[in-house]
């Protein structure tokens, strides 16, 4: 497959085979969801946690005589249904990580890009470099592709000049190539990669 190359200032800059098992499949939005949920697992730290009835720092004796006071016979006042007692079930510290094949993974990443191929979201520009690195000169270049945000995928090392241009751009994000990932290309609504991006991704995934 064939697509067309621009520059960020959207002056046309020739042509780049990429591969149709890449970018060219049918997105699978059940293997999109199960990688982005496996994602969003991994970063929830998991650091929750209330009081469970052992760990009230309180009397453990019993509150008054089980028999002739005409209330509910009662224990400890650590029991959860008093107030200051403890939290029945609570939620603990834990991982919410969990395993993810790879292949899954792989098929997740090439149908993002292939659904940003298919939608037209997907422009490839010849490099991630402006000759002005200013915010206001990335926003204009950005602009005239009409999208709401975008997610900028450069080589190795994203040029310095862009990360500060688009440090204070809302709905703007840059990574490096080896930091594309499903959720953010998903999560933004038009991506730009680099040459260099591309022929990255697609040695990883073929």
């Amino acid at each position: 497959m064939k697509l067309q190359v621009k520059t960020l200032a959207n002056a046309d800059a020739g042509e780049i085979d990429v591969a149709d098992e890449v970018f060219g499949i049918a997105p699978r939005a059940d293997i999109l969801a199960r990688v982005v949920r496996w994602q969003l697992a991994k970063r929830q730290a998991g650091t929750h946690k209330t009081k469970e009835r052992g760990e009230i720092a309180r009397t453990k004796s019993k509150i008054y005589r089980q028999k002739g006071t005409g209330r509910a016979r009662h224990g400890s006042a650590n029991a959860n249904i008093f107030r200051g007692g403890g939290v029945s079930h609570g939620p603990r510290v834990r991982s919410h990580a969990h395993n993810l094949p790879k292949k899954v993974r792989r098929l997740g990443m090439r149908s993002a890009l292939s659904a940003k191929q298919a939608e037209g979201k997907l422009l490839i520009v010849d490099s991630l470099a402006l000759d002005e690195t200013k915010t206001k000169v990335l926003q204009q270049n950005l602009g005239v592709f009409g999208a709401r945000s975008y997610l900028l995928v450069g080589g190795n090392e994203v040029d310095a000049g862009i990360i500060r241009a688009a440090r204070n751009l809302d709905g703007v994000d840059v990574l490096p190539q080896q930091g594309a990932n499903v959720y953010d290309i998903l999560r933004r609504e038009m991506l730009i990669m680099s040459r260099d991006a591309v022929e990255h991704l697609e040695a990883r995934l073929k």
